[in-house]
């Protein structure tokens, strides 16, 4: 990618690692939100892409939120909500992939870098890293998700604490509160990152892809649907190649070479 680009992307090992670096606070302005719209659907497409790592450039800083400056210029309602709008739009689509995405978190992960976090599918951040949505602070409230999410994940109780205080957290205390997976050393983050990511990508493309169809419909639906689609994705899986494999590896006591069909 050109070296004027705000989100860098390489891929590694089947996996797609994507890099904000938008100094000093790597912001989600709107050409950093078209940028890793890109990037996402390059991920999508690519069939050798199993699974994503999203990360901040630097050492201190993961996201540290939208772009102020831009904010400051939304004079209007329209404009607010176009922006708003916009961030929920990119950030959804992360949330919504087939494909897992792993979030990276080196540092301060605040406002819009906590909503984009939240949209991960899994989290592991520094020891060093801190979390929240400090919008309250600035007399305005998250508008890329952090009001939905953050319940969701945390609960009513702890999001309505963080978001009516605009007080950071700790990542102990993220990880108490689910917001994060784990928490590991700062030199040792990206490396556990990349080690997940093989670990996933190893399995077949179609259990990953129906098992986070399955995890999708139990968030969005209820238990009863949830269910159903769980039940559907497990009966179609049956009739796969890979199916076959993975049961004859573990009777053989042998690694599966699943052919994702």
């Amino acid at each position: 990618m050109a070296a004027d680009r705000l989100v860098n992307y390489g891929v590694e090992e089947r996996i797609g690692i994507v890099t904000i670096n938008n100094p000093p606070a790597n912001a989600l302005s709107s050409t950093v939100l078209n940028e890793l719209e890109e990037v996402i659907g390059e991920i999508e497409r690519d069939d050798n892409v199993r699974v994503g790592i999203i990360t901040g450039a630097g050492s201190t800083i993961f996201v540290a939120g939208a772009d102020i400056n831009e904010i400051k210029t939304l004079d209007s309602s329209v404009k607010g909500e176009d922006f708003s709008t916009k961030g929920q739009i990119v950030i959804s689509r992360i949330e919504d992939m087939k494909k897992p995405i792993i979030a990276a978190i080196n540092g301060h992960c605040l406002g819009g870098g906590n909503e984009l976090a939240m949209a991960c599918h899994i989290r592991i951040a520094s020891e060093l890293a801190k979390f929240g949505q400090p919008e309250i602070n600035l007399g305005i409230i998250p508008g890329f998700g952090g009001t939905q999410r953050l319940l969701r994940i945390a609960g009513h109780a702890k999001a309505k604490e963080l978001i009516l205080t605009g007080d950071m957290i700790t990542a102990k205390e993220a990880l108490s509160i689910g917001l994060v997976n784990r928490i590991v050393p700062p030199a040792d983050l990206l490396k556990q990152a990349k080690e997940l990511a093989r670990k996933i990508a190893s399995k077949g493309k179609i259990a990953i892809e129906f098992a986070m169809d399955a995890i999708k419909t139990g968030m969005t639906s209820s238990q009863e649907d949830g269910l159903k689609q769980e039940s559907r994705l497990f009966g179609k899986i049956c009739e796969t190649a890979d199916m076959k494999e993975g049961i004859a590896a573990f009777i053989e006591k042998r690694n599966p070479d699943f052919q994702d069909k």
